[in-house]
């Protein structure tokens, strides 16, 4: 099925380009169902891409590029597009992920540049997007439950467990929704920011909703994939806190709100993260994001154990989800 898609792909862009012939060389996808491949075109390079319409909301990234691109966030621009089969043509933004060149050093200037793009995001218009409303929050908490501890790891809570977990999750759920509701991307960390002639390019933006206001910023300073020093942190924190006041009129809240809000949020989605790193390996047969959830938990432990409301989050992670998922990664070593 891949094959016939890839031929299908290559035939449209022979097609829209009146190409004699179209040469797609594979490139690393995301962790959902598009493929991206590269091409050239007059010695120019180009993006195609497969993004079936059965699996992808290919509306939503076209709409979402329109209107970054109206308030001056720089995205990759859609050349051609065919709504009907799931193809795109886009401009090729290159090969730099903000993620390769970062360091100690230069974190704080490349982060600060990347935060001045979350005022112009979270305030394209509102109309059309998803709503990061209860339900949608406690579905993405459930993936922790359902992919991590039953599926991954064969951890059954018993029913006591299993109101003291949900309890956790009530007060993560309450955390989302008391916040300021923007437009956020969803999923904006440095692996999805493109460092293009020292401008910042922002891609994997299809999944934006209207949802609380801290929950951007936290997936790019506690991001998934790397651990930062707290007081490296910090300081930018308060830079997007500054940004974000003065865009919004926030200025009466005061910084141990905007610090609970950030730390929750960031707990939310890293229990989140952790059962999708799962799920991509047992439903998307996608195993190298497993080496990533031990991160995600570290940042649990490291949060819950700073709220009573989440001591039972702390312990369970702590006593039973870390021993036994580094149990079994020590047998699949073997």
């Amino acid at each position: 099925m891949e094959n016939l898609r890839q031929k299908q792909l290559t035939q449209w862009l022979m097609d829209f380009f009146l190409l004699e012939k179209c040469v797609l060389t594979s490139m690393n996808g995301d962790a959902g169902f598009r493929r991206y491949f590269r091409f050239q075109k007059d010695e120019q390079s180009f993006i195609a891409v497969d993004s079936p319409v059965d699996k992808c909301n290919n509306s939503a990234f076209l709409s979402v590029q329109k209107q970054l691109t109206q308030v001056g966030v720089k995205v990759p621009e859609v050349l051609a597009c065919d709504e009907q089969q799931g193809f795109m043509c886009l401009s090729d933004l290159g090969n730099c992920e903000l993620s390769t060149v970062l360091t100690l050093d230069n974190m704080a200037i490349h982060y600060q540049q990347a935060i001045l793009l979350l005022p112009k995001i979270a305030s394209i218009p509102q109309q059309n997007l998803p709503v990061y409303d209860k339900a949608f929050v406690q579905l993405e908490l459930d993936i922790f439950s359902k992919w991590l501890l039953h599926k991954h790891l064969d951890i059954q809570l018993t029913h006591e467990q299993e109101i003291q977990l949900q309890t956790c999750f009530d007060f993560l759920i309450s955390n989302a929704l008391e916040q300021p509701q923007v437009v956020m991307h969803r999923d904006f960390h440095s692996r999805n920011l493109m460092l293009v002639d020292n401008e910042l390019a922002v891609i994997d933006f299809q999944d934006a909703v209207i949802g609380p206001i801290t929950y951007d910023v936290v997936s790019l300073l506690r991001d998934c994939y790397v651990k930062w020093p707290r007081e490296q942190i910090m300081p930018l924190l308060d830079y997007f806190v500054g940004r974000m006041s003065s865009q919004f009129s926030l200025q009466h809240i005061n910084a141990q709100q905007w610090q609970q809000w950030f730390d929750l949020m960031g707990l939310q989605r890293h229990i989140k993260a952790s059962g999708i790193f799962a799920r991509l390996y047992h439903r998307d047969d996608k195993p190298s994001y497993l080496s990533d959830i031990p991160l995600t938990l570290s940042y649990i432990v490291d949060i819950s154990a700073q709220y009573p409301e989440c001591y039972f989050l702390e312990s369970l992670v702590t006593n039973t989800v870390m021993p036994k998922l580094s149990q079994k990664m020590a047998e699949a070593a073997v």
